[in-house]
């Protein structure tokens, strides 16, 4: 073999790897329902709501969208907490901005991030100025 044919079967051969790399991405949709049972500790709000996400596992793209109604106030804060099994409590992962309903954003998140919510530990809560621990809250679950 020629050193020129080395040279082309070798370029082949990376552009086929690179081309083949983006089929491994995958995009995994995420659900939770919001209400105040589920906050922990759980509050007596009438309020409720419904976040989706989806993530992008090769860019690690997180994007959402969501609505509530019912809250004892204006939003305060909105954030993905993580990680954390349903019923506890963790630090905030990504901040939202959710001033009015309904809103949506995204983010790029970190690997440990991305892990979390694959792993399925991650909640999504609006806090208020009642409940400034957060007044209604849902564990994120992967869709089927």
């Amino acid at each position: 073999m020629t050193s020129k044919n080395a040279i082309l079967l070798s370029t082949l051969g990376l552009s086929l790897a690179l081309t083949a790399a983006p089929a491994l991405a995958e995009i995994v949709k995420y659900k939770a329902d919001l209400s105040g049972p589920e906050e922990n500790p759980p509050t007596a709000s009438k309020g409720t709501g419904s976040i989706e996400a989806s993530l992008d596992t090769a860019t690690r793209k997180l994007t959402w969208s969501g609505s509530y109604s019912g809250l004892t106030g204006p939003e305060t804060a909105a954030h993905f907490h993580g990680p954390a099994p349903k019923g506890t409590n963790a630090g905030v992962m990504v901040p939202v901005t959710a001033k009015s309903s309904p809103f949506k954003g995204s983010a790029t998140l970190t690997p440990q991030q991305a892990k979390a919510f694959s792993d399925g530990q991650v909640y999504f809560n609006i806090h208020t100025e009642q409940n400034k621990g957060g007044e209604i809250r849902g564990q994120m679950a992967a869709e089927k």
